[in-house]
């Protein structure tokens, strides 16, 4: 059992990296294996809309997406987080989002435990909408949601910081990152009993 976490920041150690790592540790002392990614390194371009990959079943754009989702059809469970920006993810996360296109050919990421993350400047940042996002993705993947777990039970990771590393004092932020990776670690495991 896998599960990866991407950070769709462009601050490579930012918010989104500490609350995405957070979900992940949570994972990792479940007994199931994670890796981290972040986009923030990658070379990533947008999708130009030319449907070589409904034909082809590959982007002809060459840069760091297939190598990303070709882990992502690899694992089964992907976190994906992202920093709130005018109330959605981010632009590295919103190419790779657009560029998955060649994993829905016979639905790829079918059944795959899908988690999110975000982080806003305040408490209400955007967090909800930005997740709301995530959640897209994942159900037009035919993905299973989930959100964190009890006692917080919400739509998942949200945390609150402006500068990097904020997030460290966001008491409830590392709370609903760490409830988001146990359940998705719970389920993972449902799913491959």
């Amino acid at each position: 059992m896998k599960v990866i976490g991407i950070s769709g920041s462009p601050r490579p150690e930012g918010n989104t990296t500490l609350l995405v790592r957070e979900a992940l540790n949570a994972i990792a002392e479940e007994g199931i294996e994670t890796e981290f990614i972040s986009l923030a390194d990658k070379e990533l371009n947008p999708c130009i809309g030319c449907n070589m990959c409904k034909e082809e079943g590959k982007c002809p754009i060459i840069d760091d997406v297939d190598e990303i989702l070709k882990k992502m059809k690899e694992a089964d469970g992907i976190i994906l987080g992202s920093p709130v920006y005018f109330g959605g993810v981010s632009a590295q996360l919103k190419m790779l989002m657009d560029r998955s296109r060649p994993l829905r050919i016979g639905f790829q990421l079918r059944n795959k435990v899908g988690g999110a993350v975000a982080v806003g400047a305040s408490r209400n940042g955007g967090q909800e909408t930005t997740i709301q996002q995530i959640h897209n993705f994942f159900l037009i993947h035919s993905m299973i949601v989930v959100g964190d777990n009890d006692p917080t039970a919400h739509y998942g990771g949200t945390g609150v910081g402006k500068a990097p590393g904020d997030c460290k004092n966001d008491d409830i932020g590392l709370e609903t990152a760490r409830n988001l990776g146990k359940k998705v670690a719970e389920v993972v495991k449902l799913i491959k009993k």
